[in-house]
This record gives C-alpha cells, sequence and structure tokens, in this order.
C-alpha cells in the first residue's frame, strides 16, 4: 500500500506544483487578471500564492509537514475560490459557467486537502494512522 499513497499524494500535489509554478512562469498574465479581479497587490499576490502552492505541493509528495502543508493549500484554495472564481457576480452565462467549474473544483480540492490535514494531524505519533512513506522511506524505495 506504500507505492498506492506515494501515487496518491504525487497525482494530488502535482496540480499544486504546475500551478505554482505557473504563478511564476505567467506572471504578468496572472497579474493582469488578479487586478481584473481587484485584488490588493497583485503582484505579490500571484507570486505569494505560487510559493504556497509549490511548497505546500511538495510537503504533500515528500510527507515533509503534510500536515502543514495541506492546511495552506486548502486556504489557498478557498481563497482563491472566493476571491478569484465569483460565479455568483458574473451576468454572462459563459463567465458564470466557467466560474461556477473552476470555484467548485477548488472548493472540491480544499476539502480533499483538508481530509488529508485531519489525517496527517490526527495520525502523528500514533501508530493508528499511517499517511506512507515519507522522504526518507522513499529514498530507500531507490535502494532496494
Amino acid at each position: 500500500m506504500d507505492i498506492v499513497m506515494i501515487i496518491g499524494r504525487v497525482l494530488f500535489a502535482l496540480m499544486f506544483l504546475a500551478g505554482g509554478l505557473n504563478h511564476f512562469t505567467k506572471s504578468n498574465d496572472m497579474v493582469g487578471y488578479a487586478q481584473f479581479k481587484k485584488v490588493p497587490a497583485a503582484k505579490a499576490a500571484v507570486l505569494l500564492s505560487g510559493v504556497v502552492l509549490v511548497l505546500g505541493g511538495l510537503s504533500v509528495i515528500l510527507g515533509i509537514y503534510a500536515d502543514l502543508g495541506s492546511l495552506a493549500l486548502a486556504v489557498a484554495l478557498l481563497v482563491m475560490a472566493l476571491k478569484m472564481h465569483d460565479f455568483w457576480a458574473q451576468t454572462d452565462p459563459q463567465a458564470k459557467q466557467t466560474e461556477t467549474i473552476a470555484f467548485f473544483k477548488n472548493v472540491s480540492m480544499a476539502g480533499a486537502a483538508l481530509f488529508m490535514f485531519a489525517l496527517v494531524a490526527s495520525g502523528a505519533g500514533d501508530e493508528g494512522f499511517n499517511f506512507g512513506p515519507h522522504l526518507g522511506d522513499m529514498l530507500s524505495l531507490w535502494n532496494n
């Protein structure tokens, strides 16, 4: 089951790594969209959210402070859903549909991140729940 845990964590976190890196490689476009959505300090917000997404994703994949990483991802996703995907404020049907899908994608992923946070935080140090291999365990998988 350890390999399934690794695969699940990687698949879950790839979205955050890719999205976070996009905050840096496509920052001009993202800053423009954030300004359109009236995000204060748009450039700093885009860069900070990129850092949170990348570090949170790495945290989940590597199992290093995965509870903190998943909680940070959940908070970031909920803030972004509410600020960036305001489907309730859209009058154009196409924009409303697009924003609705993006909003609920963020909310559902935040739910998964909160679920992961609860599992990791409640099992930290206990024998009851094992989050799967951490960084050291993963490296040893390659040596065997």
